[in-house]
């Protein structure tokens, strides 16, 4: 039985949280919590979150006295996590609180870290495939493409899709390999709120490198089967634009631990 924590960033949420999906889910034969991180929202998320709390011990509500933007939430959450401050965890992740992936196809990512003890990092992909229902804007889906490929092409990783907002990663027994590398990358802000996806996957590779060790199969990405966009998304066509000049500051602070992995793939 894995004991599974999911971090929840919320700002302004209020309106549109489905508190009732997250009651009632449930992963047969696992412990799920849910940890809600309100990110310095301004409306009533946080009067939302306390009632969800006291409706469900599963439930939990951390507050950040103000906004940091999604990746510091996920990274305090995280942080909580690993710490013990919600009891003992095999698994921490993040998921979307819009559930434009559903909570069904969270399962399937315990799976692959219960049954695959090499993968550490378990990724959602949005991949339009006959018998999946992925609805994505066309611009949107545009866009990600010519990002994946651009963050594809800087890690030296056929990775699909950063973006998605669900992801489980293998937490591991305090003072393990595992459990210290995820404190390493989650110990310092990121650089950007948004694509901080990519620089979780520098930061451990940075991790590796210093030890001499490939990624091999250690991160895995998994086709969802079901994703649909929600209205009130707080991402534009404007951050689009600032992500590419995000991606290239990652790129430069990363560059040392990035170009030992490039000498270390044209060694082969």
């Amino acid at each position: 039985m894995a004991r599974v924590l999911l971090v929840v960033p919320c700002y302004n949420e209020a309106e549109r949280l489905d508190g009732a999906a997250f009651r009632a889910f449930a992963i047969p034969g696992h412990e799920l919590q849910v940890l809600f991180v309100d990110d310095g929202s301004t409306d009533d998320t946080a009067r939302v979150l306390a009632e969800l709390e006291a409706s469900d011990p599963r439930l939990r509500a951390l507050s950040l006295p103000q906004n940091g933007g999604k990746a510091e939430a996920v990274r305090q959450g995280v942080l909580a996590a690993l710490g013990g401050a919600y009891g003992p965890v095999d698994h921490v992740g993040y998921w979307d609180a819009d559930l434009a992936t559903p909570l069904e196809e969270l399962p399937r990512f315990v799976a692959v870290l219960e049954e695959q003890p090499a993968v550490t990092m378990v990724f959602g992909a949005r991949v339009k495939l006959l018998g999946r229902t992925i609805e994505r804007r066309t611009y949107r889906h545009l866009y990600g493409r010519a990002f994946a490929t651009a963050v594809s092409t800087m890690l030296r990783l056929p990775i699909y899709d950063t973006q998605c907002g669900a992801k489980l990663l293998r937490a591991g027994a305090p003072g393990s390999t595992a459990r210290a590398d995820l404190q390493a990358v989650f110990a310092t802000p990121f650089l950007s709120r948004w694509i901080f996806d990519v620089e979780i996957l520098a930061r451990y590779i940075g991790r590796l490198e210093e030890r001499g060790e490939e990624i091999g199969e250690r991160i895995v990405e998994v086709p969802l089967r079901r994703w649909e966009h929600v209205a009130g998304s707080k991402i534009g066509p404007a951050d689009g634009l600032r992500a590419g000049w995000e991606l290239a500051r990652i790129r430069a602070h990363h560059r040392a631990a990035l170009q030992r992995r490039a000498r270390r793939r044209r060694g082969r």
